[in-house]
């Protein structure tokens, strides 16, 4: 088994480095079950990229909601995420329910219909990355930090979105919601084809305006932050500067942190809270 959390670890690291550095700072005795969960995550936000087509992707994703179900577990003892998975799951009590929902949330990857409202965005949001955030915070303290982990998961995975915005494009993929770009007359075309556009780039700020307001959501509640949750919520330290940088940017060219950079920013947020969401 440690060599399925070590798998795990190495996993996280190279697909997730944000998260593997926030793992950092937790309790040594709870860092394999944030792996195996960091890794889970990865494993099924990718499988638009390993698949290629729907069917094979569906498939892999049917095959993670049996896992958690218990109905393939000579299978999933052969897999180093699955068995770490269900490790976790079973030491700290998560809901598998909540994990299931993880996974139906991304079916929507592996098509190219468009999101279509703001509301859908954050049920997207909320299922995934929120989720993970708080199912992170509850390996770290046994409790949901719900009040907390709504806000940043929204702030985060809406972030995240935006910076993958032009990978997104190229697969004619659309995560702006149709109603946002329908108020900034942005011809879903002309996105397509990587053309910039005042209409567009009025969407996109609009959209980071709304991850703004998750921001402060999530900084209102931080104040009962416990150290023992901290590190699963120290990624979200990036996202205001992540926005700075969008700002700044072109729409097909967002300007990145730097590695050391977005190491150095979970490192002070690890060294004083106020600044996970400031």
């Amino acid at each position: 088994m440690q060599d399925a959390f070590a798998y795990c670890a190495e996993l996280v690291r190279a697909a997730d480095r944000d998260r593997y550095l926030a793992a950092l700072f937790a309790p040594a005795q709870h860092r394999g079950a944030l792996h195996a969960l960091y890794a889970f995550n990865c494993e099924i936000a990718r499988v638009r990229e390993a698949a290629r087509e729907p069917l094979p992707g569906e498939i892999r994703l049917q095959w993670w909601s049996e896992v958690l179900r218990g109905e393939r577990s000579e299978e999933a003892s052969a897999n180093p995420v699955a068995s770490a998975l269900l490790a976790t799951i079973e030491q700290h009590q998560l809901p598998a329910a909540r994990l299931l929902d993880l996974v139906e949330a991304r079916r929507f990857d592996l098509y190219d219909e468009p999101m279509l409202t703001i509301a859908d965005l954050e049920v997207y949001a909320r299922t995934t990355s929120s989720a993970l955030f708080a199912l992170a915070a509850q390996i770290l303290t046994c409790g949901e930090a719900k009040a907390l982990a709504e806000p940043a998961g929204l702030a985060y995975g809406i972030a995240a979105l935006l910076r993958a915005f032009p990978q997104h494009a190229v697969r004619r993929q659309l995560y702006v919601p149709v109603e946002v770009l329908q108020r900034h007359q942005v011809q879903i075309d002309d996105l397509f084809a990587g053309r910039s556009s005042v209409g567009l780039n009025a969407a996109l700020a609009e959209l980071r305006t709304l991850v703004r307001r998750y921001l402060v959501a999530a900084r209102e509640r931080t104040a009962g932050l416990s150290a023992a949750a901290l590190p699963a919520f120290l990624p979200l330290a990036l996202v205001g500067p992540s926005l700075a940088r969008l700002d700044r940017s072109d729409a097909f060219a967002p300007a990145e942190i730097a590695p050391w950079r977005r190491q150095w920013l979970i490192w002070r947020a690890a060294r004083n809270p106020a600044r996970i969401a400031g």
